[in-house]
């Protein structure tokens, strides 16, 4: 590598010790406004500088803004040349799910719909309704966020009926949670947190996705 490559001008002694490393794991701890961002650019655009396809390049944020400042930086480095695939981890499981969704065996189609907060207070209300629980005593927000805990420890309804406790609300949660995932299926639909814990089963059961 020679100073004269664009890709490592600007760049401190401690940054371009970082974005000179080609293999292995990289772990990078820096305060905020030290240049983190600039590291991890150069260093995607370093890496595709030698020889790796941009297709095997992840790159994961919190921020659909942060996504696209880092893939325009990445682009201007490599002369107006693709970049990879970023951006937050929603939106990328997103990607994933309208790709190979299909082959989860739940029925959902690549052209799925994502419900928000709103969307899935309304269903899980309506469910209610119809399994007769009484708004005053169980709330509906209760329950949305008890069955999004359970998802964010990648709990089926199945599961949650084997692992959770044995209480008035509990039981509660048991009758509505595979009522909602099996709403939400027929309205081919997943919540935000399907997203996520669509994208690992989609892994775990087909691990050729990964190769």
């Amino acid at each position: 590598m020679t100073e004269q490559n664009p890709i490592l001008s600007g760049l401190n002694a401690k940054q371009r010790e970082a974005v000179e490393v080609l293999d292995g794991p990289l772990l990078i701890l820096a305060g905020a406004g030290s240049g983190k961002t600039k590291c991890l650019t150069h260093r995607i655009a370093n890496l595709i500088h030698h020889g790796t396809r941009p297709s095997q390049i992840l790159a994961v944020t919190f921020t659909n803004k942060a996504a696209n400042e880092m893939k325009k930086r990445v682009e201007k480095l490599l002369g107006g040349g693709s970049a990879p695939m970023m951006g937050t981890f929603h939106s990328i499981c997103v990607r994933i799910l309208r790709e190979d969704g299909e082959q989860l065996s739940c029925g959902l189609t690549r052209n799925f719909v994502i419900f928000d907060t709103d969307d899935s207070e309304k269903l899980i209300k309506m469910i209610m309704k119809e399994l007769g629980f009484d708004p005053k005593e169980i709330k509906h927000k209760a329950i949305k966020s008890h069955i999004s805990a359970a998802k964010n420890q990648l709990m089926t309804p199945e599961a949650y009926q084997l692992d959770a406790e044995d209480n008035r609300f509990t039981r509660a949660v048991k009758q509505i949670f595979p009522a909602y995932q099996r709403k939400l299926i027929e309205h081919n639909a997943l919540d935000f947190d399907d997203l996520l814990q669509k994208t690992v089963q989609l892994f775990e059961q087909c691990p050729e996705i990964l190769a």
